[in-house]
């Protein structure tokens, strides 16, 4: 025996030892040896930490890093002579029927062990392992495969005839023909091999196909990125254990070895998975110095900062001081973005007459996500279902720009454009958060039908250009105060957005700044218009952000009771006689939401009255909107009634917003006398 390979087996026995790995092995052959049955394949997942066995002894950690399959062999040996020795499975034959997988916890962080799947050449041959990292873009059905396999020598003289000598095991990039067929021959007397079939192994299996995160910025629709890059999917496999595993959508580093699969006339490059990690990077822990300067000057008013915020939000859109409620609305739904299930999401639907500056301010604001979506006509915005390409003739859930929008915003564009079943798919989702994929198990070679249930945890923006619909169908006639023709949307659709903002173009006071500005763009695109836009620059917005959507907000008991009081005077005054209440089930999420993100926005940890009081007035503007107006009465723009143009005005602001407290509380009061509001005479 080669002396090198000795040493390396007594380095196994010792790390084994040391490391705990020798205990959980002898636990899985007691599983074994207990179930008293015979097994053609003992399967052992021995977990390896590659900076300790380099300690111990270099050559056996260059082994493992590099020659995986063959250091599999030095494991199998060592576990064979343990089982051996101390009569751990008095089933086991031979050491062939020993399969040992080595899950390495990490890899060294060095660029050779770091697999791209953007880039060219695509290292496929080496057969050892490597880092990756990507987002799930479709997903297959669990379906098996062979582990492990016992042949007998079809001559009965033979000493393979009998016994457990020829065994064939699964190995990475392998197919299902590489491990059992039928033209096999005996190594001893070159006679047919054929399969005991009672002593077949099989195994779970999943597809997935995963792709460079880079694709989410060619997904946007618009960016500042001006670099090219190549993206292409490239297929993980994922067997027993790891199974189900991943989630389509998600960002995973995972470690495996490539490899290459032939499908008839194709070669297809792979990855046999080895260990999946969920992959969350972490937000910045800072704002940029001018947003703390901004934040320090507003500190005398709870509503100043935000107010500051949305008036100078997209200088490099549209010119500072327009579209103010449009713009707040926005910067609360951006950072009410979270990948976590039961979040609370914020939804946007603009009516507007002006589509072009609107799509342009929304295009603009997804890029400040690492998961903004804009979603493209020609495709699905929901999970849909294909056969697999890789000849195994089993279903596939391929992903969609609102799974990919996981933990961000998928902006759907022109909501009129849509037909009847889309609208309807889309009503259910804002409604469950989750979408259904129907899988006909005929079809895809299956004894039963399948339903297989996708969360979808985004925001949605949407808009409808209420010039050109307005010419699409017939106006309703006897409308109420304050509201506006939305019949070319189902209601229950438009109930299921949280805001719904009418974005009228800028009075004739104020559109003589978005025309010089859009002019000023066209022949000048890169040049900074504004002294805000430089001091704010798009990357401080993206910062700012991420985070501020990643405070853990508070609920204070006021700020409650506020909530409380409004939600439940408003069902009271909103109902009809034939329907009941007008105002929808889910319109106390929307208020919660809402302050949470005003609270975000101001970057506090905790939500006030007067976070209360904006999520009030944005939903009951919104209210209006669909509804009429109320007894509590609103102004058409409640929340910005006049310019922001120096601080006098932002005082004006503040005794407005006051005033609209005391109204508030006094509404709640006449409607819901039995909620108990501390009201503050001052």
């Amino acid at each position: 025996m080669d002396p090198e390979i000795q040493k390396m087996r007594e380095v196994v026995l010792v790390y084994l030892d040391r490391s705990g790995g020798l205990q959980k092995f002898v636990h899985d052959c007691k599983n074994y040896n207990d179930s008293k049955q015979s097994y053609a394949v003992y399967r052992f997942i021995i977990s390896i930490n590659p900076s300790d066995i380099a300690e111990l002894d270099a050559t056996l950690g260059n082994y493992i890093l590099h020659n995986p399959l063959q250091a599999a062999q030095i494991f199998q040996s060592v576990c064979f002579v343990a089982i051996k020795t101390l009569s751990l499975i008095e089933q086991l034959q031979t050491e062939a029927q020993i399969s040992i997988l080595l899950k390495p916890t990490h890899l060294p962080p060095l660029p050779s062990y770091v697999l791209s799947l953007s880039a060219y050449p695509f290292d496929y041959t080496s057969q050892r392992f490597y880092m990756s990292e990507g987002i799930v873009i479709a997903m297959g059905t669990v379906t098996k495969y062979t582990q492990g396999a016992r042949f007998l020598c079809t001559e009965e003289t033979c000493p393979f005839s009998e016994g457990f000598r020829c065994i064939r095991v699964h190995c990475p990039g392998a197919t299902e023909s590489a491990t059992v067929r039928t033209d096999f021959v005996c190594s001893l007397c070159s006679s047919p091999l054929q399969e005991d079939m009672k002593f077949r192994v099989l195994g779970d299996k999943q597809i997935v196909e995963m792709t460079d995160a880079k694709i989410l910025n060619a997904l946007k629709g618009y960016s500042t990125d001006k670099s090219h890059f190549r993206i292409q999917a490239f297929t993980l496999f994922l067997r027993d254990e790891l199974a189900n595993k991943m989630t389509i959508g998600n960002h995973y580093r995972i470690i495996g070895i490539p490899a290459c699969v032939q499908n008839g006339l194709q070669m297809t490059a792979c990855i046999e998975v080895n260990s999946v990690q969920l992959y969350k990077p972490n937000g910045p822990s800072f704002v940029s110095e001018n947003f703390k300067y901004l934040l320090s000057l507003t500190s005398s008013s709870c509503w100043r900062f935000t107010a500051v915020l949305a008036n100078i939000f997209a200088s490099q859109v549209v010119p500072p001081g327009t579209y103010n409620t449009l713009k707040l609305a926005i910067l609360l739904s951006l950072v009410q973005t979270c990948e976590k299930e039961n979040s609370d999401y914020l939804d946007l639907l603009i009516m507007t007459s002006d589509p072009l500056v609107t799509d342009r301010l929304l295009n603009y604001s997804l890029c400040l996500l690492p998961r903004g979506i804009r979603h493209p006509p020609s495709s699905d915005i929901f999970p849909s279902v294909s056969k697999d390409k890789h000849g195994t003739g089993s279903a596939s859930i391929q992903a969609c720009s609102a799974v990919l929008a996981k933990g961000g915003i998928c902006y759907i564009g022109d909501l009129s454009s849509y037909k009847k079943d889309k609208l309807e798919l889309l009503q259910s989702v804002l409604e469950s958060r989750t979408t259904t994929v129907f899988i006909p198990g005929k079809k895809y070679g299956e004894e039963a039908d399948q339903q297989v249930t996708v969360s979808v945890q985004t925001n949605f923006w949407s808009f409808v250009d209420v010039d050109s619909s307005s010419k699409k169908h017939i106006q309703k006639e006897n409308f109420l105060i304050g509201q506006m023709d939305v019949s070319l949307i189902p209601a229950n659709l438009v109930d299921g957005f949280g805001l719904l903002i009418y974005n009228e173009f800028p009075s004739c006071r104020l559109s003589s700044p978005v025309v010089h500005h859009t002019l000023k763009k066209a022949i000048h695109p890169e040049a900074m218009l504004y002294k805000v836009s430089q001091q704010f620059r798009t990357q401080d917005y993206e910062e700012f952000i991420l985070f501020a959507r990643n405070l853990h907000v508070e609920l204070s008991s006021e700020a409650e009771s506020l909530i409380q009081g409004y939600y439940l005077a408003s069902r009271r005054v909103r109902r009809d006689s034939i329907h009941g209440s007008t105002l929808s089930a889910s319109a106390l999420k929307i208020l919660i939401s809402l302050a949470k993100a005003h609270a975000k926005l101001s970057l506090r940890q905790r939500v006030l009255e007067e976070d209360a009081v904006i999520a009030v007035l944005l939903l009951e503007s919104s209210l209006t909107l669909k509804h009429g107006t109320s007894p509590l009465c609103v102004a058409p723009n409640p929340v910005f009634p006049f310019d922001l143009s120096d601080e006098n005005s932002l005082q004006q602001r503040d005794i407005y917003l006051m005033q609209c407290h005391h109204q508030l509380l006094k509404f709640i009061s006449a409607y819901s006398p039995g909620i108990h509001i501390n009201t503050n005479e001052e």
